[in-house]
């Protein structure tokens, strides 16, 4: 297991925490592996654990009205995952399934409310995460209806940067190895729009790509496209 720890990426959960909080995090519940196309958590489930993920990335899904299933948010290592439903008990809103091989502590209901009642900062924190996932949430569904695909997928680029960009030489890499139909599940479109979209923005010199990789080379206009 040692070789799934490691430095958590710019903009997650715990990077965010002071060293002493994220530390106690990280000695809570049970660190486990689990396999590519594991379901840690499934929709409309009663579990209340939480995860506290220290290596790889899971994608969160939901099943839409019309029985199709939605590609929510993708959440890497450093991200708290089930929190919601440890904090409140209610169903779980959301599948969540492993993208690769994952390490993750599994924490109990029990011990994650007793350190957060312990812990000011990270309960501030926590309830900052979920205030956050929600807003994404909402902008998401605002979106959707209301923006074309090359704005959508300029504010999914920035967002994934900011929570899990590296900055380096030529622009900041987000950190995650996305498939093309994953990208199009996150702005919520299909995919030879999203792939049309990205082009021009490599071809206009805003992003560069690679295999599962994208890099956001020029920021100042991504932005001024995501501004609409």
């Amino acid at each position: 297991m040692s070789s799934l720890t490691g430095d958590f990426p710019p903009g997650s959960f715990l990077a965010k925490l002071p060293e002493r909080s994220r530390a106690g995090l990280l000695g809570l519940g049970t660190l486990r592996d689990y396999a590519p196309g594991k379901v840690l958590l499934r929709e409309g489930e009663t579990t209340t654990h939480a995860f506290v993920l220290v290596a790889g990335f899971v994608k969160v899904t939901a099943t839409t009205p019309e029985g199709h299933l939605a590609l929510l948010a993708i959440r890497a290592a450093g991200e708290l995952i089930g929190e919601l439903a440890s904090m409140d008990g209610q169903p779980r809103v959301a599948t969540v399934t492993c993208a690769g091989r994952v390490g993750a502590r599994l924490v109990p209901q029990a011990e994650f409310r007793r350190f957060l009642a312990g812990h000011a900062d990270v309960a501030l924190a926590v309830g900052s995460s979920v205030a956050g996932k929600l807003r994404w949430a909402t902008r998401r569904r605002v979106d959707f209806g209301s923006r074309e695909v090359r704005i959508r997928l300029a504010r999914v680029l920035l967002e994934l940067a900011a929570a899990y960009g590296t900055p380096g030489r030529g622009g900041v890499e987000i950190g995650l190895d996305l498939t093309q139909p994953e990208l199009a599940g996150l702005v919520g479109a299909a995919e030879p729009t999203v792939h049309r979209a990205l082009a021009g923005f490599r071809h206009a010199g805003v992003v560069g790509t690679g295999y599962r990789r994208i890099t956001v080379v020029d920021r100042a206009r991504l932005e001024a496209v995501a501004d609409g």
